[in-house]
């Protein structure tokens, strides 16, 4: 079904990460593997894929990091056909914190959440053209559509600025054949969700979602690697939400 793709995946180390790699090779495709400082993490994940991909580091916190790994990654892979903006961070800052304490978090986590993706959907956009389209997917939340806790504001917004951007990619560039879409998952399964499980009990963390239970980071990976199919070009400009029912629209 993704026989011939190569696709982008930043963040790919965590767990939803690793789980995108896998099911967009298992069905047929190709990944490069970004990886922040983990290296050992993002070649152990390509032996698990059978090698098929490549691994290439990428400080996506930095103005420049988002332009290099893109270039670095066509460098291996010549052609690339899709790109997943999954990188993210989640950082907490109060209201009341010292203003460049709260300066510096947010300017921080809108590099590494959605500036790093403006660069990339740019550079995906330049590179798709003349290539006859590509497919770019923005890993979205719940808290971007809902609003989230004071604490972390920043991350919330990121977020609806993802889904926007997503939308406008859509809107502006489907004609060229560079379509986008969002998921907008709400608890998954990963490291985050068992330190709030940690602090607050497992029964705080599954309030409100009706089946009961978080996502699974291969839910996702399944989701995404769906999006990526050639037959689903109608669904650009589509926000998935993935959250059990935890918040309707």
């Amino acid at each position: 079904m993704l026989a011939g793709q190569t696709i982008l995946v930043t963040g790919a180390t965590g767990a939803i990460g690793q789980a995108i790699c896998k099911a967009v090779v298992a069905d047929g495709a190709r990944v490069v593997i970004h990886y922040g400082r983990n290296r050992a993490a993002a070649e152990a994940l390509l032996d698990e894929v059978g090698g098929q991909g490549w691994c290439l580091p990428g400080d996506l916190a930095t103005p420049e990091g988002a332009w290099s790994l893109w270039s670095a990654a066509v460098g291996v892979a010549g052609r690339i056909h899709g790109l997943v903006n999954n990188a993210g961070i989640r950082s907490e800052v109060a209201v009341d914190a010292p203003l460049a304490e709260w300066q510096s978090t947010w300017e921080r986590e809108l590099r590494v959440n959605f500036l790093s993706a403006v660069d990339l959907t740019r550079s995906a956009i330049l590179h798709f053209r003349p290539q006859g389209g590509g497919r770019i997917l923005n890993m979205a939340s719940r808290a971007g559509q809902r609003g989230y806790a004071s604490n972390a504001m920043a991350y919330g917004a990121t977020k609806a600025a993802l889904i926007n951007l997503t939308k406008s990619v859509a809107q502006s560039h489907g004609h060229e054949g560079i379509t986008a879409v969002a998921l907008a998952p709400g608890w998954v399964r990963t490291e985050m969700a068992e330190a709030y499980i940690a602090q607050h009990g497992e029964a705080a963390a599954l309030a409100g979602i009706p089946i009961g239970r978080m996502a699974t980071p291969s839910e996702i990976g399944e989701l995404v690697a769906f999006a990526f199919r050639p037959s689903q070009a109608s669904l650009n400009g589509a926000v998935l939400d993935v959250n059990g029912g935890s918040y309707l629209r």
